[in-house]
């Protein structure tokens, strides 16, 4: 079978999958299920697979990847596969200095302040992601009709990242290029659009049934800025997968004045955090878009039937989307009991079963 049959192939298998059919907003057998970080260090396979191996290096070889994607599917029973990886993958490959350290996170080793430092971003190819083609290759053979979502971190949370050298809570270097040097900001968000977009397109290509656009930090805008300053570059990353058909998913943490802007960039699915129900979520996006969450990962830690309770106002919240694709209000915390998320998938399930 060729490449491209092959990716058809898994494509097809996948596209009645509950998950896909909600992201089209089309009726579902029961409501889909899966947990941003699913994979990861609330799991002890995980923890066992990556003992000793960096961060980066084990997004980088394809072996991996696929077993730390697949693992919480054959452990919770979850609707969709998320591709492991992480947001900075992209600039590494394309040869920006950075390191993800244990317990901080990406670290850049020379920031993007000045216009010489943004002649460092060159273009993406896909001959720099090769491990990224295998794996999603090795991903879509194994997972049948589950569907791959992809994974690519927004402009705007790349261009924090590199301006300000590592995780911040201020960002006060990003804000100060933004309101400061306006043109050399668009010109870096541009720049990052293309590199997001090439990044997307490899997943596709290979295989993936949907894309993921992690905007972490965006929360940390006002709409009036959002619209302005970033808005532009994240629509130019979904015009630039649109036409593979695949649905686009649009994510950020504390985005709830942002959610119809967020929509409005492109995105098919909007994800939205705890803190606003996903009923007013749905008055805030406008119609035409399904909605993705958005249980507060911190239930997780309370009694089972605290856990069921919470759930339950997530989908009597989500009674009458058009389309709802349950999930966290945030990714899954390190220190969670696996158990539960099993328990959580399984309880939606059967509430919504159809």
């Amino acid at each position: 079978m060729s490449e491209r049959s092959h990716q058809q192939t898994g494509r097809t298998a996948a596209h009645d999958s509950a998950f896909l059919r909600a992201c089209r907003r089309e009726p579902v057998p029961h409501t889909p299920v899966w947990f941003m970080r699913q994979a990861g260090r609330s799991l002890p396979e995980y923890r066992k697979v990556r003992e000793g191996i960096p961060m980066l290096e084990s997004c980088m070889r394809p072996d991996l990847v696929t077993e730390i994607t697949l693992q919480p599917v054959r452990r919770h029973g979850v609707d969709a596969a998320i591709f492991f990886s992480d947001i900075v993958v992209p600039l590494k490959a394309i040869g920006v200095d950075l390191d993800i350290k244990p317990g901080v996170g990406p670290v850049v080793a020379e920031p993007v302040r000045t216009r010489a430092d943004l002649e460092r971003l060159r273009p993406l190819d896909p001959s720099d992601v090769p491990y990224v083609t295998e794996a999603v290759g090795m991903l879509t053979a194994e997972l049948g009709a589950t569907p791959l979502i992809g994974f690519a971190g927004a402009p705007f949370t790349l261009a924090s990242y590199l301006i300000e050298g590592g995780p911040s809570r201020t960002y006060e270097n990003t804000k100060a290029m933004m309101y400061g040097d306006p043109q050399l900001w668009a010109d870096l968000v541009d720049r990052l659009a293309d590199i997001t977009a090439a990044f997307l397109r490899v997943q596709i290509e290979a295989g993936a049934s949907a894309v993921q656009l992690f905007d972490s930090w965006a929360g940390a805008l006002a709409p009036a800025d959002y619209r302005r300053y970033v808005m532009p570059a994240s629509t130019k990353v979904f015009q630039a997968v649109a036409g593979y058909g695949v649905p686009r998913i649009h994510f950020g943490v504390g985005t709830g004045e942002l959610l119809g802007l967020m929509g409005e960039a492109g995105a098919d699915v909007v994800g939205v955090d705890w803190r606003v129900p996903l009923d007013e979520a749905a008055r805030r996006v406008g119609p035409g878009k399904a909605l993705q969450g958005n249980l507060d990962p911190a239930v997780l830690f309370a009694p089972r039937e605290a856990v069921e309770a919470k759930a339950r106002e997530v989908l009597d919240a989500a009674r009458g989307l058009e389309g709802h694709v349950f999930n966290l209000g945030h990714g899954v915390m390190p220190s969670m009991d696996p158990d539960a998320l099993t328990r959580l998938v399984a309880y939606v399930h059967e509430q919504t079963a159809r």
